[in-house]
């Protein structure tokens, strides 16, 4: 069933757990998150980020995403990854996103929250969710790109602030995390994470999760974080797939019996996420 943002996340914030939010680009990713969810009985959302949007097109992106949740019998939203105008987000909400993500934090607070509480306002009065973000977290996510040396931590009084004005659905913090592959382990702040909990109702959202490990995303759960992203890891399984038959059937040429393994390699990733994040089972 199709589901705002908001719906899921306050559930998962009353229950104590978070919900996985994994990156969709082509059908059989799309299928892997679907068919996970459904065994694990887990809410999910699917989002879209801006290579994704590129690559496949917002209205297939769409289409694929908004059947895949018409037809699920757990709660499905369908989310814009890392928003970056205002005309983008009009797009997606006309072709049946169920939340938006309006990414600011590159911009100074003030601005940052001026064009937030901008998109909040039209997308609120048509049904839509919101997530913002405040902090820049670093690392490469497709077209979005920040140095560790431009990376910045989330201000909990600056989170308290930002979260009041704009009215946001979803928080997104930087609190160590970065896009893409880390070199080394990273390293959480959980003492920021608790201290924007106690001053910031708004459910929490954690990017570039991938690669975090399993003690580190319980623990951050534990202090309130309800939104979980996961890309990198997708990815690396369908690859590892994919390799797979190429390595052992190099005579293989069917595309579905190649893509049919990276699928089920991604389906098993999504799967062991859910019960890490506590979301399986709560749908």
């Amino acid at each position: 069933m199709l589901v705002t943002l908001k719906e899921i996340l306050q559930d998962a914030q009353k229950g104590g757990y978070a919900v996985g939010a994994f990156n969709v680009n082509n059908m059989e990713i799309v299928q892997a998150i679907m068919e996970a969810a459904e065994e694990q009985r887990s809410p999910v959302i699917l989002q879209a980020s801006q290579g994704g949007l590129k690559y496949a097109g917002v209205d297939y992106i769409a289409a694929m995403a908004r059947l895949a949740g018409e037809k699920a019998s757990v709660p499905v939203a369908v989310h814009l990854d890392h928003g970056t105008d205002f005309e983008q987000i009009m797009l997606c909400i006309r072709n049946g996103f169920t939340s938006v993500m309006i990414d600011g934090s590159q911009y100074p607070l003030d601005e940052n929250i001026e064009i937030t509480k901008k998109v909040v306002e039209v997308s609120h009065a048509v049904g839509m969710s919101v997530e913002g973000e405040l902090g820049k977290i670093g690392g490469v996510e497709d077209d979005v790109a920040v140095d560790a040396k431009d990376a910045t931590m989330t201000d909990p009084k600056e989170a308290a602030l930002f979260a009041k004005e704009t009215g946001v659905d979803a928080f997104a913090i930087a609190i160590g995390t970065a896009h893409g592959v880390y070199k080394g382990e990273p390293k959480l702040d959980f003492e920021r994470l608790k201290a924007i909990r106690d001053a910031v109702d708004t459910p929490l959202v954690l990017h570039g999760a991938s690669g975090v490990s399993d003690d580190a995303i319980k623990k951050a759960v534990e202090l309130g974080i309800c939104k979980i992203n996961i890309d990198t890891q997708i990815r690396q399984a369908f690859t590892r797939g994919v390799h797979s038959v190429v390595e052992n059937q190099p005579g293989e040429y069917d595309p579905r019996k190649i893509l049919g393994p990276a699928r089920e390699a991604m389906k098993e990733i999504v799967s062991a996420k859910m019960q890490l994040f506590g979301c399986a089972g709560k749908a």
